[in-house]
């Protein structure tokens, strides 16, 4: 059993900048392919982006330029830095573990736990 612990939502105007933090129970993080996902109103959920256990990095197109995914291993931290944020950006936004698959994914499917999710508001 893995838990996740999302923080730092929050309302921020467009062009702002926040920093996401999802901490992890469990002592294998660091083999853990983590990932992010976004769900806004409406719509289905979305990746937005990954970091495998083996340090390689995956962004979706609609991100890229602006967030900054990073995990310190020794915290059971994944962090998402997101900067020049846009209305666009407004959703609830989830970290998530993928114990098992030796690549990363953009499925959520392929994802055993979820956090809670925290909220991001993006005004205009």
């Amino acid at each position: 059993q893995v838990q996740l612990v999302e923080s730092g939502g929050g309302l921020v105007q467009a062009g702002g900048s926040l920093r996401l933090a999802c901490v992890a129970s469990g002592r294998a993080f660091s083999a853990y392919n983590m990932a992010w996902f976004r769900q806004a109103p409406g719509k289905e959920r979305e990746f937005v982006l990954g970091f495998t256990w083996d340090r390689r990095t995956d962004y979706a197109d609609s991100v890229k330029g602006r967030f900054t995914i990073s995990r310190d291993n020794a915290k059971n931290t994944v962090y998402l830095q997101m900067n020049s944020l846009k209305p666009e950006d407004t959703a609830v936004y989830y970290c998530a573990v993928d114990r098992t698959n030796a690549y990363g994914s953009r499925n959520g499917d392929d994802y055993d736990y979820w956090g809670q999710g925290t909220q991001v508001t993006v005004s205009s």
